[in-house]
């Protein structure tokens, strides 16, 4: 995997310039340019603030299934609150999220 070509794929897809990926992670421009072209290695940590702020996770970035989809805030929160819910409260929530995209 170029993980360069991958994370460029990624950003162009967003339509999001390296400025704004800079601007959203800290990251320099120069530096982000230099792992697109493949002349600079990311830590996990630079790789992983720059995955995340393009809305994925590193499992997700680094799985090779071309249909693998990365979820936007809204998916993110509304998993994140399936999670916190206990037994009744959860299949509720799955009961009307079916009833709702019928």
């Amino acid at each position: 995997m170029d993980i360069g070509k991958k994370l460029r794929r990624i950003r162009e897809e967003k339509k999001w310039s390296a400025y704004h990926l800079t601007q959203l992670t800290g990251v320099s421009g120069h530096h982000i340019k230099g792992i697109e072209e493949g002349t600079r290695q990311p830590t996990i940590d630079t790789l992983e603030r720059l995955v995340t702020a393009l809305g994925s996770t590193l499992a997700e970035f680094f799985n090779d299934n071309e249909e693998c989809t990365y979820l936007s805030e809204n998916e993110k929160k509304l998993i994140d609150n399936y999670r916190s819910m206990k037994g009744s409260k959860a299949q509720a929530l799955l009961i009307m999220s079916e009833a709702l995209n019928q």
